[in-house]
């Protein structure tokens, strides 16, 4: 089973894996400008996620080899690896594995370290949608608004409703599967893993996911890592800073 991806541009090679919860059409306007400057942009779904497959097993073991897949189906190698959040976490575990495939490695507000679970609301919320009642985007969020008041959250968790026939709403995420396996995504790299390529950790100045203290957990996975803060951008930085997210990974990948 192959993962489904969005290609833009001709180039050198470039992925992009999105977050929890997300999809790679979340990263069209980038991934747009990154092919404009001679980048093959990669927008990939992970596995339970936007059109790709659905399974029962969900961890960053069987993510990573879905992407090892996907780059021997299309030949890729040598390949700028940008991850946010769970995605992340996938090209982090990814390099350690398969180093000689990335050429350079970015992660986007997401440290090696183990998270402690926080999506529950957020799954709570999804949960609550019964499309035999909810037969509109507009009833969604009316159902989404009871748990979640972040309208933005909201927007951004509306991208997986689509009409799975005319006037019949369903969620593209596998939302049972990442309930049952929701530990799974919070997981450290194990201790001893390294990737010692040219790495690119960008961090929210408003998020809390990579703080100070955890330099020193980046530098022993990653030794030879750079650690930038974006301004005025939380967790979502690459859609909060969009024009400061660009230009650090612009300066980073033509090094």
């Amino acid at each position: 089973m192959l993962l489904h991806s969005n290609i833009i541009g001709e180039g050198k090679p470039f992925i992009i894996l999105h977050g929890f919860l997300g999809m790679g059409d979340n990263w069209k306007t980038l991934g747009k400008l990154f092919s404009k400057e001679g980048y093959q942009v990669h927008l990939v779904d992970q596995r339970n996620h936007g059109k790709s497959f659905h399974h029962n097993s969900f961890s960053y073991e069987v993510m990573v080899e879905d992407l090892k897949e996907y780059c021997d189906q299309n030949n890729l190698e040598g390949f700028v690896l940008l991850g946010h959040s769970m995605g992340g976490k996938t090209a982090m575990n990814f390099s350690v594995k398969y180093p000689e495939l990335v050429a350079k490695l970015i992660v986007a507000d997401i440290g090696p370290k183990h998270y402690p679970l926080h999506h529950q609301d957020v799954l709570k919320a999804l949960s609550a949608l019964d499309f035999s009642i909810v037969k509109t985007r507009k009833e969604a969020d009316e159902v989404l608004s009871r748990y979640i008041q972040n309208i933005g959250t909201r927007q951004f968790l509306a991208k997986n409703l689509y009409w799975i026939n005319p006037g019949e709403l369903a969620l593209r995420i596998n939302l049972p599967v990442l309930i049952e396996n929701i530990e799974e995504v919070g997981k450290a790299l194990e201790e001893k893993e390294m990737f010692d390529g040219d790495t690119l950790f960008l961090g929210g100045a408003n998020s809390h996911y990579i703080e100070s203290a955890d330099e020193y957990v980046i530098k022993n996975h990653f030794p030879n890592s750079s650690i930038k803060s974006i301004s005025n951008a939380g967790h979502w930085l690459h859609a909060e800073n969009p024009k400061d997210f660009y230009t650090e990974v612009l300066n980073f990948i033509s090094l």
